[in-house]
């Protein structure tokens, strides 16, 4: 439940949204000086998100990887602060309960993209040039619609490159940063 807070004038800062405190209702990052709100995710995009992030840390165990698989973490980044749906971190960043992860202990960010049109501005073209900036050498994106899709991309020369695109109703093994074994539509079929 959000609590009323006191009116914002200005630029903001990351230590101003911070300060915001929690909030399930909405998600607040940060790009430059500007606050950018979304609202909570669709049940589709949550049951996504919760399948994939399972996924990701049986993989992650498995592989015996010295990282948290983590979801809505707040990621410092060079001229911002973002909140993707999953991140893969470094274990020993995430020991100490922080607020925030600094970038550089951010193996990979997975966005499942929104069904609005200005969430999919966001999810397919502002955020990847800044965790790119940030030097996140995995960005993995979930469209939705309208099949689901996983679209597999590796930072090479500061940007991103897409490598694999793993489709509906076939199981992709991906092999980096670990590896797992994807089917997106099994990721948001309802029921088990």
């Amino acid at each position: 439940m959000s609590g009323a807070h006191e009116p914002h004038y200005g630029p903001w800062t990351m230590e101003a949204v911070l300060a915001l405190g929690e909030d399930h209702g909405q998600r607040r990052e940060l790009v430059g000086e500007a606050l950018l709100l979304s609202p909570a995710p669709g049940t589709k995009h949550q049951r996504a998100s919760s399948r994939l992030g399972n996924l990701l840390d049986a993989a992650a165990e498995a592989a015996e990887a010295p990282v948290e698989v983590l979801g809505a973490v707040n990621v410092v980044l060079p001229d911002g602060l973002f909140i993707p749906d999953i991140a893969v971190v470094d274990a020993a960043a995430a020991a100490e309960d922080p607020v925030t992860c600094d970038a550089e202990a951010v193996l990979l960010v997975v966005e499942i993209v929104s069904p609005s049109s200005s969430g999919r501005r966001t999810d397919r073209l502002l955020k990847p040039p800044y965790y790119a900036e940030a030097g996140i050498e995995h960005l993995w994106r979930l469209e939705l619609e309208p099949v689901p899709a996983l679209i597999i991309s590796r930072l090479r020369e500061g940007r991103y490159e897409e490598r694999t695109v793993a489709e509906a109703g076939r199981t992709t093994l991906v092999e980096e940063p670990f590896p797992v074994k994807i089917d997106p539509g099994a990721l948001v079929r309802q029921g088990r």
